[in-house]
């Protein structure tokens, strides 16, 4: 009858509505969760709600229109096939929704920290989908990787437990050169930065810079390292820019060779025809 059929469209619009504004109310309150406290669980968390407040509503709206029993009978009477076709067809989507509640429980990252994967990505983390983790490369391209595969695979996390970054540089110097002095000179080049900040605490407890070390005999060089730390909204790209040139202007300011990589040739002459 007509009036049957307006009164089953009227029904569906008022369940999408309904559907609707409770995804808003409950977008709206993780919005406000996130200002206390944010994490990757959260917003994981926010992306399951939603799924299950909208596939719902669908069975709650069909139900209602079909009767209960029988899509609840239809349901269970398709189990074993719905279930082979979920196997085959959706089993890529279960493995990365699996693998997001791994990632949101056990936190390997958060939103915001820089990550370095096995296969050569890095960048930042944006954000994370029932599916995806986004990740913010050099020049803000967007990386999506699936929550799967990044849960496979061995990261370095540059910010776990911090609220900092960090990177470490290697800076060669001539063999010729002052120990001392070229820490000093890196030191004072990386506190003088705008971007680097003291993550470390000195004997006393007060804030400090990285030290810088002598590490190894190179080849052609002596190797120095220190550990940079810089804000976690500074892009990485930035920091590295930044450090590299004040430390090399620094390093030739001071008169400390920054050497290239060379091959000694040693020229040998012997006089394979004897005594004349």
């Amino acid at each position: 009858m007509p009036w049957r059929i307006a009164a089953w469209a009227a029904f569906i619009i008022i369940a999408l509505v309904l559907a609707w504004a409770l995804t808003k109310i409950n977008g709206f309150a993780f919005k406000k969760l996130r200002k206390k406290r944010d994490g990757i669980h959260i917003v994981f968390l926010e992306r399951i709600i939603s799924l299950i407040l909208v596939v719902g509503f669908i069975l709650f709206t069909v139900s209602l229109l079909g009767g209960f029993q029988t899509v609840w009978q239809t349901v269970i009477g398709g189990t074993a096939l719905l279930s082979a076709v979920l196997a085959f067809i959706a089993q890529d989507v279960i493995k990365d929704i699996l693998a997001g509640i791994m990632i949101s429980s056990h936190k390997p990252f958060e939103i915001g920290d820089r990550i370095s994967l096995e296969d050569g990505t890095n960048g930042i983390v944006e954000t994370m989908t029932m599916r995806h983790v986004v990740i913010i490369g050099v020049d803000t391209p967007r990386i999506v990787i699936p929550n799967s595969r990044i849960n496979s695979m061995q990261l370095i996390n540059y910010s776990y437990r911090r609220n900092d970054r960090s990177v470490a540089f290697d800076f060669p110097i001539g063999y010729g050169s002052d120990v001392a002095l070229a820490k000093r000179v890196i030191k004072q080049a990386v506190e003088e930065s705008p971007v680097s900040l003291p993550g470390r605490e000195d004997a006393n407890g007060r804030p400090c810079y990285g030290p810088v070390y002598f590490l190894s005999l190179a080849d052609s060089a002596l190797m120095m390292r220190t550990t940079v730390y810089f804000d976690r909204q500074t892009p990485a790209e930035v920091a590295i820019d930044d450090i590299n040139t004040r430390v090399r202007q620094a390093l030739t300011d001071n008169g400390i060779e920054i050497p290239y990589n060379y091959v000694n040739v040693v020229s040998v002459n012997e006089d394979k025809g004897g005594d004349k």
